[in-house]
């Protein structure tokens, strides 16, 4: 006999918002985070992200350091009046001590490095959305 098991709802992809001035990157990331199970959603432009937080309520944000116009700091602080709780993550490809300090200031979640293999940064989203989330960690097939 079949045992009876509750039905679940599946469970909705993490939505993350992906912000960077680079084209090709930002295609690039999206791909990969979709690949992974994620819902993605990339923006080149720092005003039109924060926007995007009412309507797309991402549960992360990757958040490039350096953008033309409004930096990565300002986009950080619009995004801290709009979710002060939001977890983001700033992506770089190198980081000035001078910055991250400012960064620190708007409570950032952690450094994904351009220039580092991607597995690191998938572990430090599913880290940082699992903390945020109180989530446990997926159960391993090992027993």
């Amino acid at each position: 006999m079949e045992p009876i098991l509750p039905k679940t709802e599946p469970t909705p992809a993490k939505k993350v918002l992906v912000v960077d001035d680079e084209k090709d990157f930002l295609f690039l990331m999206e791909y990969w985070l979709k690949s992974k199970g994620y819902e993605a959603k990339g923006l080149t432009d720092g005003t039109k992200a924060v926007d995007e937080l009412k309507s797309f309520k991402p549960d992360l944000v990757l958040l490039d350091l350096s953008m033309p116009g409004i930096d990565g700091v300002e986009v950080l602080r619009r995004i801290r009046e709009v979710d002060a709780d939001i977890p983001v993550i700033i992506i770089t490809a190198y980081v000035e001590d001078e910055r991250v300090a400012k960064f620190s200031a708007y409570r950032i979640s952690g450094l994904f490095y351009k220039n580092k293999d991607f597995q690191e940064g998938l572990s430090l989203l599913d880290l940082v959305l699992r903390t945020h989330k109180k989530l446990k960690p997926p159960l391993s097939n090992k027993q």
